[in-house]
């Protein structure tokens, strides 16, 4: 690799500055360096596709495989890589802040910070607390990192629109450079985020085939991640494959 960490995480904020671009999500050196060599500017660690290599579930990963996970996705490609750090690790903010600091560490251009724990949202201030404590925490490095402020109360049935962008413009004014509500497919809504918290960038879940790039990028949208769906076609593309030899005797059509 020869492009430098903070070449990297310039090219990442200038991307974010105007248009759009598809933000997809490796779970490993091969599919980064897939992604790099297919044309795509950036790329996004997911949490649930790291976790099916170690054959766990999401969010079964534990901070220190995480963080080596980070480093070598950094050190696989030229591209600058965006962290699904999860709820940074930690339920209080000051020790949120010391892995946050930590992540900074492994070489990522941007590092996203979530507001559930379990099935259940962190209460709005202290929420709002962490984000300060991430943004703070990325200030202090002197590094030029992009904190992302996510709010995952449509991955856990509560799709309350409006709760969720009072959340989303409580992180931005907390300190987040890009807003996140992962699994909110509506270009209604969608576009609802995109004018509440402009003109900081919004990232959309490309979460089903009806989710149109160029009806997104219409609404203003800047960025499109992909979040562990690549992983799990890939994974379902494995299994098809290792069924129809053990049930039919021969690799699939």
């Amino acid at each position: 690799m020869t492009t430098g960490t903070a070449a990297k995480r310039a090219a990442f904020r200038k991307l974010h500055e105007s248009g759009h671009f598809i933000l997809p999500n490796p779970w490993d050196i091969g599919s980064a360096r897939r992604l790099e060599k297919l044309g795509f500017k950036a790329l996004a660690s997911t949490s649930a596709g790291f976790a099916w290599t170690l054959g766990r579930e999401d969010g079964e990963a534990t901070l220190e495989e995480v963080l080596d996970h980070l480093r070598v996705l950094c050190g696989a490609t030229d591209l600058p890589i965006n962290a699904d750090f999860e709820a940074g690790y930690a339920d209080r903010p000051e020790d949120m802040a010391v892995n946050v600091t930590r992540a900074v560490d492994t070489g990522v251009a941007g590092l996203s910070i979530e507001d559930r724990t379990g099935n259940e949202l962190y209460p709005l201030s202290l929420a709002v607390e962490r984000m300060q404590a991430a943004r703070e925490a990325i200030d202090a490095t002197g590094q030029d990192v992009l904190l992302v402020g996510r709010t995952e109360g449509y991955l856990i049935e509560q799709t309350d629109i409006d709760a969720a962008i009072e959340r989303l413009v409580a992180y931005s004014a907390a300190g987040a450079d890009v807003l996140y509500a992962p699994w909110v497919t509506d270009l209604v809504e969608n576009r609802a985020i995109v004018e509440a918290v402009a003109p900081k960038p919004v990232n959309v879940l490309l979460r089903t085939p009806r989710m149109q790039v160029a009806d997104l990028a219409g609404i203003g949208v800047r960025r499109m991640s992909t979040g562990g769906w690549l992983g799990r076609y890939a994974w379902d593309a494995f299994e098809r494959a290792a069924v129809s030899i053990r049930d039919d005797g021969h690799m699939p059509e």
